[in-house]
């Protein structure tokens, strides 16, 4: 029972965040991929590269710039300290925040690659039959590209699930309160307890190949 309560735990916090950071990459990640795939303007590569940033950024190197704008002192930390009163860091929400940014850009990729690859001349007759930008983005571009963009989420997901070094910097590794799957593995390893760690890992395994799974079977539709 004691065990059952040490895996459950870490696993439902971290299908929390999981769910709630893919929840916001999907509303953010299409637009930014709609834009970025539909729309010429200046600056349009410096965008590209700050939303692909966190990406190739060592996890450790996002948790701090992370934890220098969530400070109470940061540009954010300062407006959430004055709306809620309390500070951001250390809290589930920071491990909400620390997986959107780097899940974001997969979605990002994903989606603006299959939005991308929608025939313009399918949008174009829509114009022409009287739709407006928006109903066309709505009621066909997306449409068209669910396929991309149900594997951006996907994907997004999983890097939620298994975002460690980041997490680690704003939220830390609090039992009952930040300690996701991947941060009880590690502290489970660190005091010796590799049935806790192997049995974390197996699971941590499992929801990793149900992900590729889902995304392979997209990808053959």
């Amino acid at each position: 029972m004691e065990t059952l309560q040490v895996v459950m735990s870490p696993l439902m916090l971290t299908l929390k965040i999981a769910a709630v950071s893919t929840f916001f990459v999907a509303f953010l990640g299409i637009l930014i991929a709609y834009v970025l795939a539909k729309k010429e303007f200046t600056g349009k590569w410096l965008a590209d590269v700050l939303v692909t940033l966190p990406l190739v950024l060592p996890p450790t190197v996002t948790g701090y710039i992370l934890v220098i704008l969530l400070g109470k002192k940061g540009i954010l930390g300062s407006v959430f300290t004055k709306l809620t009163g309390s500070g951001i860091l250390f809290t589930w929400q920071a491990a909400v925040i620390a997986a959107f940014i780097v899940s974001l850009p997969l979605m990002v990729k994903t989606a603006s690659s299959s939005i991308g690859a929608v025939d313009r001349s399918v949008e174009e007759a829509a114009c022409i039959l009287g739709r407006s930008e928006l109903e066309t983005a709505l009621f066909i571009t997306l449409p068209l590209a669910k396929k991309g963009i149900v594997a951006g989420c996907v994907l997004s997901f999983a890097r939620a699930v298994g975002e460690f070094g980041a997490t680690l910097m704003v939220a830390g590794n609090i039992p009952g309160k930040t300690s996701t799957m991947p941060l009880s593995i590690y502290g489970a390893y660190q005091t010796g307890n590799s049935e806790l760690a192997d049995l974390l890992v197996i699971i941590l395994v499992v929801i990793s190949l149900g992900t590729i799974a889902v995304t392979s079977r997209l990808g053959e539709r």
